[in-house]
């Protein structure tokens, strides 16, 4: 491990872009079952181009709504305001993240389409499997691999080195973590902190890869995990990692997952993710 690199990992993640205000204070409300809906319009009065994105994700085959919704107000109530401020939430992230990951052999947009598709497969799971797991799901599984942002660039310089190593058969984090002495999930974890997101997503973020190491496990870690593996499994967003990736047997135990469900899971995602990413792609 060279620790100068690695004090360069750590200062390229306080300079990491912000997430926009908007979205942090609609991610608050989220929290707070008492709000309303002239809340949600306040915040988005001032901020066109999200309220654009929602409006097109609304009128999208992925709602199928039965008319067109023209503001707000109806797509709040078609929709709900908690789906609505997750298309908000979805919008940001892609401003951020819909570029090509350096190092990861990740091309514009793979890592945004991996993304979107393990929060519809979270939120299937949940579902699915009847669990009572916050509504922080949909975004936790959104950010799971924000690190991989920072890291990439790293990767791509250090990549003979990280060929070079006897680790061919393990998983593509325990590689980062013997080269760089941090991986994308730590890195994802620190950059949430810094967004002052809450604890639990921070968490579901920082053990994404490891759930049963987490000092303490949590369906929402879990669930987080396996969407993201299925995914993986499925070919969505692999790139260098490759497809090392098994779920946890206790993670699927604990939330009472079948190898049924997961292929049933395994198949929505991939049609619901390729129409909810192209649609939040098309103008960017």
């Amino acid at each position: 491990m060279n620790q100068k690199e690695l004090n360069l990992i750590l200062d390229d993640v306080k300079s990491f872009p912000s997430m926009p205000a908007a979205a942090l204070k609609l991610l608050t409300l989220l929290k707070d079952e008492n709000t309303s809906n002239t809340q949600i319009e306040q915040i988005l009065r001032y901020e066109p181009g999200l309220t654009a994105n929602i409006l097109k994700l609304t009128n999208s085959a992925f709602f199928g709504l039965p008319k067109q919704i023209g503001s707000i107000r109806q797509a709040i109530l078609m929709i709900g305001w908690k789906k609505l401020i997750q298309i908000v939430l979805a919008s940001c992230v892609s401003a951020i993240i819909d570029k090509p990951v350096q190092g990861y052999d990740l091309s514009p947009g793979d890592l945004w389409r991996h993304s979107i598709a393990v929060s519809v497969a979270s939120e299937t799971l949940v579902k699915e499997l009847k669990l009572s797991v916050s509504e922080e799901v949909f975004t936790a599984a959104l950010l799971h691999d924000v690190g991989k942002m920072v890291l990439g660039r790293y990767v791509k310089e250090d990549i003979a080195l990280i060929d070079g190593e006897e680790l061919q058969d393990v998983p593509f984090e325990q590689v980062e973590r013997s080269i760089f002495g941090i991986d994308h999930a730590e890195i994802g974890a620190n950059i949430l902190k810094r967004w002052s997101f809450p604890p639990s997503m921070i968490s579901a973020v920082r053990w994404h890869h490891e759930p049963d190491g987490a000092p303490k496990t949590s369906h929402l870690i879990d669930v987080v995990h396996v969407a993201d593996v299925l995914c993986l499994m499925s070919g969505i967003g692999v790139g260098r990692e490759g497809l090392q990736y098994r779920p946890s047997p206790t993670a699927c135990e604990r939330i009472g997952l079948t190898e049924a469900l997961l292929e049933k899971v395994a198949s929505q995602t991939l049609q619901w993710a390729n129409e909810l990413a192209a649609t939040l792609q098309a103008d960017s």
